[in-house]
């Protein structure tokens, strides 16, 4: 068991099982022992790569389709460009590289990542070299009175989530983080309603699971209120669906699936996310929901994937040929993976995702 995991039995001995959600807080942002807060987990020594490591124009596609929305909106003046969840900076590298091309858009825009990581800050740093930066520990931290064009690529996915089982008639059980024979696992609370998954009993059987994150709806209505009030576009991109439904719940290390309670805060502890929560919080427009694939093949990716190809022979060739394929294919990263597009009322969406 790892240090983090010895300290989580400590405190469910004395207080009794966590929520999924505490357990997630505590695996991934324990100062000490906390996944994110100590590592930089990305890449080929890391547990996980993201669609920018696998390729530049995933980043370059999603800085144009926000370029676009700019120009669509009438290329305001002083505007905030941010990501949240920036990585090591290679998706706003690669943005800020396309939207150079699109006049005007870089004088207009100051630059904004919000990262808690102490570790990943310092990626962000190196990779971004002399661009001047801000950083934000939350989104409200962000410009309140500016535009805001903003990307969000596997964000939302790695907030802590609850778990709720149906039980018979309008109860629910939380599954809950409790100690079994010495060893970290599931269990279910006692039966109890829970007035804030009302809507759910019309399509939930008992012993289905539906996944609650509290924190996504706040982020959105953040968001979304900057957008409503000042303008702007958000592209939020990561897996999972229109609504939670099942366990989707998951461990990854060493870029395998893993057991989540084997060895808290050495692994990436994850959840699909529910875009219908987003969507509706966001007190602006939203576009449909638009797999990655499509979303990408409509921004122009296959066009620039031929152009980068013909400066390329052997294994470079054929790692490039990949990357477009993993980003986009149905079996790849092309179905799971959203894009759900914010935008004000009344300005057309960003290019690329269904009406």
């Amino acid at each position: 068991m790892t240090p983090l995991g010895e300290r989580l039995e400590a405190r469910i001995a004395q207080e009794g099982p966590l929520s999924l959600s505490d357990y997630m807080t505590e695996c991934l942002w324990h100062p000490e022992h906390g996944y994110y807060a100590t590592r930089d987990p990305l890449g080929r020594a890391g547990d996980f790569t993201t669609a920018p490591e696998i390729s530049q124009m995933f980043g370059e596609m999603l800085g144009l389709a926000l370029g676009q929305a700019w120009l669509d909106q009438g290329a305001p003046e002083g505007i905030t460009l941010a990501e949240l969840g920036p990585g090591r900076g290679t998706l706003m590298a690669d943005m800020l590289r396309a939207v150079a091309a699109v006049p005007g858009f870089l004088d207009a825009a100051g630059f904004h990542l919000v990262e808690a990581s102490p570790a990943l800050r310092a990626r962000q740093r190196e990779t971004l070299g002399d661009r001047a930066v801000v950083w934000h520990d939350a989104v409200g931290g962000l410009p309140a009175d500016r535009p805001l064009f903003l990307v969000a690529n596997e964000f939302f996915d790695a907030l802590p989530i609850r778990q709720f089982q149906r039980a018979e008639g309008a109860m629910w059980q939380e599954r809950r983080v409790g100690l079994s024979e010495g060893r970290l696992t599931l269990g279910l609370a006692g039966p109890a309603p829970q007035p804030a998954l009302d809507d759910r009993l019309a399509d939930t059987a008992p012993g289905d699971v539906v996944e609650v994150c509290a924190a996504a709806p706040g982020i959105a209505a953040e968001i979304g209120a900057r957008i409503a009030r000042n303008g702007g576009a958000a592209l939020i991109l990561d897996y999972g669906d229109w609504r939670s439904r099942g366990d989707t719940f998951q461990a990854v290390q060493g870029h395998a699936y893993a057991d989540p309670f084997a060895a808290p805060g050495d692994a990436d502890l994850t959840a699909h996310v529910d875009f219908e929560a987003i969507a509706r919080a966001a007190p602006c427009a939203h576009a449909g929901l638009t797999p990655q694939g499509v979303f990408l093949e409509r921004l122009g990716i296959t066009a620039r994937a031929q152009r980068l190809a013909e400066g390329l022979a052997g294994e470079a060739r054929a790692r490039h040929v990949t990357a477009h394929r993993r980003l986009t294919h149905p079996e790849e990263m092309g179905t799971l993976f959203k894009c759900l597009a914010l935008h004000p009322e009344g300005a057309p969406p960003p290019p690329g995702v269904d009406p």
